[in-house]
């Protein structure tokens, strides 16, 4: 549950001061108040309040000093104005020194009460895109291309569906960067200032995953001691990434596919049917093609989410990618360990180039965290990388594991009369990877 809107009152009255404050505690507000202008800005370096009340007339510091004062040290901080002086020229000179809005004395609670809510939730929007383009910035080198390359493809897909309001699914191996290009989607959307709703299908139980998806009513089932929204209501306006899709059960899938099609969920134990606008982004690491064959998936499920498909390549088709985003993992962890630490040896670059990397872009970036750590020099060697003490070593060991998953390989699709879908089963993996190993084997069908 995410915490509650700090709200401070900045009046020299204490009389309207103690009205506003009951008032908007009992909206569940977390209500702070001060007397004077002063008191206020000391208050706000202490409690940082994420919107301020202020009344436009107190001695000493008035109410667009205050205002000026916070655009200066707290400029993220909302500023309403309140003032029993009306003017034109007062409120445009507050709005044009940064305030939200001003209400005008004796106010209504109900409309100064509305006025706050629209604050409250204006911030928080802002929040949460800041948060987004924050994340976006750090992890989208995991993106990167050298130049050209598959992930070029991939990014071009992006820029390319991004603007519409197309479904999309996101598939690929673990560690890929299935949800930040989910991600990335949503902030290169028109749906960017709204929500991104993001549910792991995968982690949940049947039961637990509807209550997530559509929310539930009070008393809907033990446990259940208040209303809830669900992650598809929360949605609105915005997009919904669904990550694991493929581990989502059919009942489920069903409740899904009525969702997508009516655009009005019903929550749990309720009957009340709720309007919903949101985009649908889907991820999985499973062939779903093989799963509607295999009866696990439904195909009128498959064909709703699969309008629009981007296959993220695994970290071994894109080699090279790897030492971009090495170097670029190396400058994130050796700032934050304030490590002066400027690159890779030789033998730490063939050791990468040679490591057939099964967990993708996760596993490098764990690697070089650890690499981190363990380096006492100015530069990063073979021997800090957990798979192997060497160089020379690590090239071997690759070179042999290589050797033994191609002839694996090789010995599963003859058995199977190269037929991919039944080669992929028993591998355990889905065909698109079989595919892209067969690719790079140099694995023909006869």
């Amino acid at each position: 549950m995410s915490a509650p809107v700090k709200l401070m009152i900045v009046d020299d009255e204490p009389h309207l001061r103690s009205s506003l404050t009951f008032w908007f505690k009992e909206e569940g507000y977390d209500v702070l108040s001060a007397g004077s202008g002063r008191e206020a800005l000391a208050t706000l370096l202490r409690e940082a309040p994420q919107i301020l009340l202020v009344d436009i007339k107190m001695p000493g510091m008035d109410g667009l000093e205050v205002l000026r004062k916070v655009r200066e040290t707290a400029p993220e901080t909302t500023v309403i104005i309140m003032t029993a002086y009306a003017s034109v020229e007062t409120a445009i000179q507050a709005l044009k020194d940064g305030a939200y809005d001003y209400i005008v004395k004796p106010f209504d609670p109900e409309a100064i009460s509305r006025l706050v809510k629209k604050a409250a939730e204006r911030y928080t929007l802002l929040s949460e895109n800041r948060e987004l383009k924050a994340r976006l910035e750090a992890a989208e080198p995991a993106l990167v291309t050298a130049g050209g390359g598959p992930m070029a493809k991939v990014l071009e897909l992006v820029d390319q569906v991004a603007p519409t309001d197309t479904s999309v699914l996101v598939t690929g191996e673990s560690g890929t960067g299935k949800e930040l290009v989910a991600r990335l989607i949503h902030a290169r959307s028109p749906r960017r200032f709204g929500p991104l709703s993001v549910v792991n299908c995968g982690a949940l139980s049947e039961g637990v995953l509807e209550s997530e998806l559509f929310g539930h009513e009070k008393g809907a089932f033990t446990g259940a001691v208040g209303r809830r929204r669900g992650k598809v209501e929360l949605a609105h306006e915005g997009t919904l990434f669904l990550d694991e899709i493929g581990d989502v059960p059919p009942k489920v899938q069903v409740d899904l596919l009525r969702v997508l099609q009516e655009k009005q969920v019903v929550r749990v134990g309720g009957n009340q049917t709720i309007p919903v606008d949101f985009r649908l982004v889907t991820a999985t690491h499973r062939d779903l093609e093989d799963e509607v064959a295999a009866g696990r998936f439904r195909q009128d499920f498959f064909f709703r989410i699969h309008v629009f498909a981007i296959e993220l390549p695994s970290l071994r088709d894109r080699p090279a990618d790897i030492p971009v985003l090495a170097q670029h993992f190396l400058a994130r962890f050796a700032s934050a360990m304030n490590r002066r630490i400027g690159g890779f040896s030789p033998g730490a670059l063939a050791a990468m180039a040679d490591y057939p990397w099964p967990g993708n872009v996760r596993e490098l970036q764990n690697a070089i965290e650890r690499a981190v750590v363990l380096c006492k020099g100015d530069t990063i060697e073979a021997a800090h990388f957990p798979f192997t003490t060497n160089g020379h070593a690590a090239a071997a060991t690759s070179l042999t594991l290589a050797s033994a998953e191609e002839a694996h390989i090789r010995k599963v699709l003859a058995t199977m009369s190269f037929n991919v879908a039944q080669a992929a089963r028993a591998l355990e993996i889905d065909r698109v990877t079989l595919y892209n190993k067969m690719r790079k084997y140099g694995i023909d069908r006869p």
